[in-house]
């Protein structure tokens, strides 16, 4: 017969291990503008996670559009908001209702196009307001897992110098903004992409450009949620030893 305080012991272990299984399922939102919000990177790398341990990785957003990727499996959800500046996004606090609604642990962000398109802002204010945005997303999880990507080049227009100058401050930016709780990790998604030809319109990318963001953003995807992960199972951990320790005495 087993001893009442091993039972308890058991039923507890078997509890947490159960609690250790939900408090583990993550959450990661797809946010920015029009190109995280009518394109199909979103579908290319969720089936890119499918073959690996981030198989149930739970997409969050308000938001369900793409662009005709023919996936009807794919988690839709993501914050990508079309004609949306980063400036007016962080002085109107925006992302701190959509992350309210939507908990993450894992954000990637890739803004800053439509600031220079259409009011043709200063590199320092949208860095400013990208200083911002970390801080709403750290009020929301003071560990949250961040990736910033230097933003894909245009086909139209004469804005590519712009996006080049935010992109060359990119990485000094998220030096200072890093932390060991709450990482940034930064993607080069210029480098290797043509806004001409990678481009279905000279703005959002076509099937080829999906893919080629896609690739670029997996692996710094899977660090995210792998330093995520480390995040729910040392609090899963450190819970299971509490509730054990109580029951002992």
């Amino acid at each position: 017969m087993v001893a009442p305080t091993t039972l308890l012991s058991l039923l507890g272990l078997a509890t947490a291990v159960s609690a250790q299984t939900n408090t583990t399922r993550l959450r990661y939102m797809p946010f920015g503008d029009s190109i995280t919000e009518i394109v199909c990177w979103r579908s290319k790398l969720w089936n890119k996670l499918q073959s690996t341990e981030w198989a149930t990785v739970d997409f969050v957003g308000s938001g369900k559009t793409e662009n005709n990727c023919r996936d009807t499996k794919y988690d839709r959800d993501n914050e990508g908001h079309s004609g949306f500046l980063a400036i007016n996004i962080a002085n109107q606090n925006q992302l701190v209702g959509w992350l309210q609604r939507n908990p993450a642990d894992v954000i990637t962000m890739h803004l800053g196009t439509n600031d220079i398109v259409q009011q043709n802002k200063a590199v320092t204010d949208i860095i400013a307001a990208f200083t911002k945005l970390v801080k709403q997303m750290r009020d929301s999880n003071p560990k949250m897992k961040i990736v910033v990507a230097q933003i894909i080049p245009l086909g139209l227009g004469n804005f590519n110098a712009k996006v080049q100058e935010l992109n060359r401050a990119i990485p000094t930016w998220a030096a200072q903004q890093n932390t060991t709780q709450s990482p940034i990790w930064v993607v080069d998604q210029f480098t290797g992409f043509s806004g001409s030809s990678d481009n279905r319109d000279g703005v959002h990318p076509n099937d080829g450009g999906d893919n080629k963001m896609a690739n670029i953003w997996y692996p710094a995807v899977v660090r995210a949620l792998e330093a995520a992960k480390a995040d729910k199972l040392a609090l899963s951990g450190r819970q299971r030893s509490s509730q054990i320790e109580a029951e002992r005495q």
